[in-house]
């Protein structure tokens, strides 16, 4: 797991992982495959938690960006 977009980027790099995404249900960045679920189990049931996904090779700013207007568009997502 990361604590920011950079430190994300920088696991996707490492793990040659083409998307980063930043998990808004527990507060964490991380590197990722297309289509894989992030989230946890509650009770043996999986719980999909709400996260950001975009492609690793947008810059840190970018990324950033992305996020913020997404969320400046969706208040309360």
């Amino acid at each position: 797991m990361a604590k920011s977009w950079k430190e994300a980027k920088e696991c996707a790099e490492r793990d040659r992982l083409p998307q980063v995404y930043h998990d808004c249900d527990d507060g964490v960045y991380g590197a990722c495959r297309q289509g894989e679920l992030q989230g946890k189990f509650n009770g043996g049931i999986f719980i999909e938690h709400r996260c950001i996904c975009m492609p690793a090779h947008l810059s840190v700013e970018d990324l950033a960006a992305k996020e913020k207007k997404f969320l400046e568009e969706n208040p309360g997502w």
